[in-house]
């Protein structure tokens, strides 16, 4: 059958021999591509939740859609009716185009497990650590990855033109020399690279971990070979080469644990009823459910000559939460200290004495103190604050 089918293509003029076939190739892919669009279109209706079978009809759309017509026009280039000179030059432009497709192809399917990975690793949970980890390190690999496939489509691109080939034979021939001179060269660029390894494997910081940098907040949006980038609280962008993270200090937030403290400092006058601070703060966490009932307390941390100093000490699950609790909470003492107590804010004091009047102390006026307060803050060995009953 296939004799007898080749046999009437033959008998076909060249031209029309010729555009046949070639569009018989491009046809190939045109009906593959509206069958994907028409996949992805029912699965879509399916919902947001991941799907494999998307995900791989979504990522090997494009790329088999110039594959699939380039691979049949290269089965049936035999069948062309060419001159050798024509054989020649179209056979040598599919291959190339061949090889620059099938690594978008490769390319796809790295990422096809790459979405599938982060499927498994979902970071739509309060304690992510593990998957913030693993993703990390899923991200750099596929980069890397991607990186060689490139590398090596380009050099068989270049190795499929024999002109080249001879140019590469005769450079080899000063390899030891440009290799010294490329490494100098190129120092900074393998420094950034081995440091983006360094940190894909030791994991100072991950993706979606919260840190302070140069004085700015944000979340590690993304980690390339060669930088960082962070999305900031003001949706900003800080970008910085990533040996910075290997040459400079910086506070990672959650390098083991979303968890953190915060605090919410009050300057009070000396006649402020603590007491009645400390029971209102206390009603205040209790409310609200940005506290994640680990650690709330008062302490009066300092005095100078005219104000205390009162820390409210509080925590919640992420930097977040922390946030919004500290704001909740010196909002709301600020607003309860104005009603209730509005001496107590902080006032500046001049006192006119007489200068008949005796200065000498009255021991008679002598008042005894009352029973000392047992603060509910006690700070373990390692410095950490903690509730009395966590000790």
């Amino acid at each position: 059958m296939w004799n007898s089918v080749t046999s009437q293509l033959k008998q076909l003029p060249p031209l029309g021999l010729n555009l046949l076939l070639s569009t018989a190739a491009i046809l190939t892919g045109l009906l593959f591509k509206g069958l994907a669009t028409l996949l992805l279109r029912i699965n879509a209706k399916k919902g947001n939740q991941f799907s494999l079978f998307r995900s791989i009809v979504y990522r090997l759309n494009k790329p088999l859609t110039w594959f699939l017509p380039l691979f049949t026009l290269n089965l049936v280039l035999d069948l062309m009716d060419l001159t050798r000179k024509q054989y020649q030059i179209l056979d040598k432009t599919i291959g190339i185009f061949l090889i620059v497709v099938f690594s978008f192809l490769l390319i796809a399917v790295v990422k096809i497990f790459e979405d599938l990975l982060y499927h498994v690793y979902d970071l739509n949970k309060v304690d992510n650590l593990r998957e913030r980890k693993i993703r990390t390190q899923i991200q750099f690999i596929r980069k890397v990855i991607v990186s060689i496939i490139v590398v090596l489509a380009i050099g068989a691109v270049l190795l499929s033109f024999s002109s080249l080939r001879r140019i590469g034979t005769g450079l080899l021939t000063g390899v030891g020399v440009s290799g010294i001179i490329v490494g100098f060269a190129a120092q900074r660029s393998l420094g950034n690279l081995l440091a983006g390894l360094q940190i894909a494997f030791t994991q100072p910081l991950r993706l979606d971990d919260a840190l302070v940098v140069e004085g700015e907040f944000g979340k590690v949006e993304e980690i390339t070979l060669t930088y960082v980038v962070l999305n900031l609280w003001d949706q900003r962008r800080l970008i910085l080469p990533i040996n910075y993270f290997l040459e400079k200090p910086f506070q990672n937030w959650t390098r083991t644990s979303s968890e953190i403290m915060g605090t919410v400092f009050l300057h009070l006058d000396y006649s402020a009823p603590f007491d009645e601070i400390r029971k209102e703060f206390k009603r205040l966490l209790e409310s609200s459910d940005l506290w994640d009932k680990r650690v709330g307390g008062m302490q009066v941390t300092d005095s100078t000559d005219n104000t205390v100093e009162v820390r409210l000490l509080v925590s919640a699950v992420n930097s977040g939460n922390a946030f919004d609790l500290r704001c909740f909470i010196r909002e709301n003492m600020i607003s309860f200290i104005q009603k209730n107590y509005p001496s107590a804010l902080p006032k500046a004091r001049s006192v006119i004495l007489n200068e008949n009047v005796a200065t000498q102390h009255d021991n008679s006026r002598w008042v005894k103190g009352d029973t000392p307060i047992e603060n509910d803050l006690r700070t373990t060995s390692d410095g950490i604050p903690t509730t009395s009953g966590n000790v």
